[in-house]
């Protein structure tokens, strides 16, 4: 099977063990059989970052936004508000699901680059007291691969009593999160990234006495009713709707083989990855723009070539004949593009990767 390398932040490149797992034979999704996996998964998700006792895995099929909508629409209550970190494109995401929904959100704009100014957003919320009762933010920013560190903003909710809901679709089963322990009552990630499984799945890690406080709100939504999910998984072992089958038993592979490597351990990789990378982007003349202190190791955002013979789409296209899948930036006042180094992946493919860029930009003359 051909492999390719996939530096985008999701899909990631999966090991030939994920992939094989989903050619099994033909099963209805309402079988005990199949219920039996469902339930293995969603306790397995949940024990990399939660007891299972007092938390739970809801799944849906769908894409990561997915889930981030099921989150926002099911849990805020008509007369609640929430207050959001924006500081990309994701964040930006949150606010325009609370506007098609008509939830009241406060947006709080930070850097793309800077860490969150800890005393500012806590003035934020202080002005708000009252209006809002949660606290959104994106862990690890996929626009520039900055990391919103969860534990002073554990303390924010602590000490004002909001509710903590994070968008960890970069950064579950790969940076170590305790959501006890950081008070995180929602987390919301997906099957495709670190957790190395195929697209289709998202799941919502839930706080279980946050969940049952849900069964009287007023829904807003049919498909992403996250307390109907929850109720019904309960009851039957099955989801409402069918389910992407052969991508969940792509994803039970995959929790298998995190269970075989460790959260810790699979950072640890992607880390070498990212420091081989940063060593090479910084001896072939390019510019990395979050400081090494402020990032998440995941995703790493680089200013574009300023030189005549370049454009993103040939670079991208030399690389993709190549075996190489690289993404565009995020950030609309700069010109860069994004390489990701997670997924079934080691230095190696990093520093093969680097080759090639070297002789992309040999090629435009950028460097000689």
């Amino acid at each position: 099977m051909k492999r390719n390398i996939l530096l985008n932040p999701g899909p990631a490149t999966t090991t030939e063990t994920v992939k094989l797992a989903q050619v099994v034979p033909d099963i209805c999704p309402r079988e005990a059989e199949f219920g039996a996996l469902m339930e293995f998964v969603s306790e397995g998700l949940t024990s990399f970052v939660a007891d299972p006792k007092d938390y739970t895995s809801v799944l849906f099929g769908g894409s990561g936004t997915a889930g981030v909508e099921a989150v926002l629409s099911s849990v805020i209550g008509e007369d609640e508000g929430i207050l959001i970190v924006n500081n990309g494109a994701y964040g930006a995401r949150m606010c325009q699901i609370c506007d098609v929904y008509g939830i009241h959100y406060v947006e709080f704009k930070s850097s793309k680059i800077e860490p969150i100014n800890l005393e500012e957003l806590e003035a934020c919320i202080k002005e708000h007291q009252g209006f809002v009762q949660y606290l959104a933010v994106i862990h690890n920013e996929t626009t520039t691969g900055l990391l919103n560190e969860l534990d002073p903003l554990a303390e924010l909710t602590r000490k004002y009593g909001l509710t903590f809901i994070v968008d960890a679709m970069s950064s579950y089963a790969a940076i170590p999160i305790h959501m006890a322990k950081q008070n995180i009552s929602y987390l919301v990630a997906s099957s495709n990234k670190n957790i190395q499984g195929m697209a289709g799945v998202v799941f919502a890690i839930c706080n279980k006495e946050k969940l049952q406080e849900l069964k009287d709100k007023k829904k807003r939504n049919f498909y992403l009713d996250l307390y109907a999910q929850y109720e019904y998984f309960q009851k039957t072992k099955q989801l409402r709707f069918t389910p992407p089958v052969q991508t969940l038993y792509a994803l039970k592979q995959a929790i298998i083989e995190l269970q075989e490597e460790t959260v810790e351990g699979r950072y640890q990789r992607y880390t070498d990855n990212w420091e081989t990378l940063l060593e090479g982007i910084t001896r072939l003349g390019l510019t990395y723009l979050v400081a090494k202190e402020h990032h998440s190791h995941i995703i790493t955002t680089i200013l574009e070539p300023d030189c005549e013979g370049y454009s993103f789409d040939g670079m991208h296209d030399y690389l993709y004949a190549r075996g190489y899948t690289i993404y565009p930036g995020k950030i609309g006042e700069k010109n860069t593009f994004r390489i990701a180094n997670i997924g079934a992946l080691d230095r190696n493919d990093i520093k093969e990767f680097l080759e090639c860029l070297e002789k992309y930009l040999i090629g435009i003359k950028f460097i000689k």
